[in-house]
């Protein structure tokens, strides 16, 4: 794909992402893409085959940005404490960028059982999230910081940790609790991992 072409097709994903977060996914339609991105309904349609593709290349494209911002983070860090401290700190990037991005993600979330795509990218944004809980726990326990558990379960559990905590935060509406819940993730996990309980 030429770079024209590649930056006009982030264009509209940009403006479908802005789209949903501002009407919700029932209410979006492919003309609001399109006036969202200053662009025809045609050119739209010349890159997206319809709403349900360019939707489904928007969670696409958030997951695995997401997902290699977190990788990034990690990969700086030395030690399995620092590396699963990286990790929820990337995860709560910021109270405007967690918001955006949970607003319009729970959205597609409630349509992931009736679309196999969605379900698709969502299965593979949760199969990234794991395996960079697997990479933190399996040096800690090579470092003997973290307790012998079962690697899979514990990865499981960081993530869920993770969106509970940044879902919780972002139901009780107050940016001032983001340092709260985020504090609080890193400090339960590195509990559970070391099996210190909570």
């Amino acid at each position: 794909m030429g770079n024209k072409a590649e930056k006009r097709r982030k264009q509209i994903l940009k403006a479908a992402f802005k789209a949903v977060s501002e009407k919700g996914f029932h209410n979006v339609t492919l003309q609001d893409i399109a006036d969202y991105a200053d662009v025809s309904k045609g050119v739209a349609s010349y890159y997206f085959k319809n709403k349900e593709d360019i939707l489904g290349s928007l969670l696409e494209e958030i997951t695995e940005n997401i997902y290699i911002r977190e990788h990034a983070a990690i990969s700086q860090e030395e030690t399995a404490t620092g590396k699963l401290q990286a990790y929820v700190y990337a995860a709560f990037a910021s109270p405007r960028d967690n918001r955006k991005f949970y607003r319009v993600y729970l959205e597609f979330l409630t349509q992931a059982n009736h679309n196999e795509k969605f379900r698709q990218t969502n299965e593979k944004f949760y199969e990234n999230c794991w395996s960079i809980g697997r990479e933190i726990i399996q040096l800690g326990q090579q470092e003997g910081t973290f307790s012998d558990i079962d690697v899979n379960k514990a990865s499981y559990t960081i993530r869920a940790l993770i969106d509970g905590s940044l879902i919780q935060w972002l139901m009780r509406d107050n940016d001032d609790l983001h340092d709260f819940y985020r504090d609080n993730c890193f400090e339960t996990l590195s509990n559970y991992l070391m099996n210190k309980g909570a």
